[in-house]
């Protein structure tokens, strides 16, 4: 589902929730809701730290070694 989308039903059922309740559907339907918003989340997340770089006040690079190692893996690295 799209991201926007995603989001506007969550919120629209947890509003309903907040007014009326929600039926034991809509309570499913939210739970999967919020399961694939946060897979989502997460690999979104995890992208943006393996594709960072950290450099100190000289301008050396400081990036840990573990994210290095993905980059490499990835052929996002040359070094």
């Amino acid at each position: 589902m799209d991201a926007e989308k995603l989001r506007a039903r969550i919120n629209e059922l947890a509003h309903k929730q907040k007014e009326t309740g929600l039926t034991e559907a809509e309570q499913a339907e939210q739970k999967k809701l919020r399961a694939e918003f946060l897979a989502n989340f997460r690999k979104a997340f995890k992208s943006q730290v393996e594709m960072m770089q950290v450099f100190d006040k000289e301008g050396k690079e400081v990036t840990p070694e573990k994210v290095r190692e993905v980059q490499r893996k990835k052929g996002l690295r040359d070094d």
